[in-house]
């Protein structure tokens, strides 16, 4: 089975029911997956189980705003599982990397090292003042964090980081917001503060059976 590039979205591919994305950084891996390799260029395995991102394209997601020069804001980046297969795409652009725990830093840190559209910024994300003079206006502000306040975090970033006309695509966690309440009430109170801060909504997609209790949302 050949590789082919996945529902015409530049830089994303699939190999039968496999996405994938063209390593930047062949022979290394970050999280484990599997390398891949057709005609002389080597792809990664890009786990929907890992990188909620993957799993809403799966889910049917077909809004895609990230190419190869795209500024990106990404907004918890964790160890670099997600971010890392962005840094495939976004080969000629930057992608500011935002992440509070010191601890799963350090891993941020050594993947930034050999992925230089990449930069670590150990902060909170509840201040996007404090990393603005160093990230500028971006074209994409992504968000997956685990915080109560999720959607206050999101809204404040949007409006000090992103450019007129940007996308922000934001990761809903039901239980962080409340552990005790219905997924479906917290989704519906999430879209509606969307709307009452005059964001389009571009696609809404469940992510289960990859990320339960999870929606990402793309707006615009």
């Amino acid at each position: 089975m050949k590789i082919k590039t996945y529902k015409k979205i530049n830089g994303i591919y699939h190999k039968g029911n496999s996405l994938l994305t063209r390593n930047l950084v062949p022979g290394t891996t970050v999280y484990g997956e599997n390398l891949v390799k057709e005609k002389g260029i080597e792809y990664r395995a890009w786990n929907p189980r890992r990188s909620k991102l993957a799993a809403m394209l799966l889910n049917g997601g077909e809004v895609f705003p990230f190419v190869k020069n795209s500024k990106v804001l990404y907004l918890g980046a964790a160890s670099g599982t997600t971010v890392s297969h962005l840094s495939d795409i976004v080969t000629e652009g930057m992608i500011y990397c935002v992440e509070f725990s010191q601890r799963v830093f350090r891993d941020l840190i050594l993947v930034c090292e050999t992925r230089k559209n990449m930069i670590p910024i150990l902060e909170d994300a509840h201040f996007p003042e404090r990393y603005k003079p160093v990230v500028g206006k971006v074209d994409v502000v992504y968000q997956d964090i685990s915080q109560r306040d999720q959607v206050y975090i999101f809204l404040k970033n949007l409006r000090l980081c992103l450019k007129d006309n940007g996308y922000g695509i934001l990761m809903v966690k039901a239980r962080s917001i409340d552990i005790a309440a219905v997924p479906s009430s917290i989704f519906r109170h999430v879209r509606q503060d969307l709307k009452d801060n005059n964001l389009i909504t571009l696609e809404d997609i469940n992510l289960s059976p990859y990320a339960k209790d999870h929606i990402g949302i793309i707006i615009r």
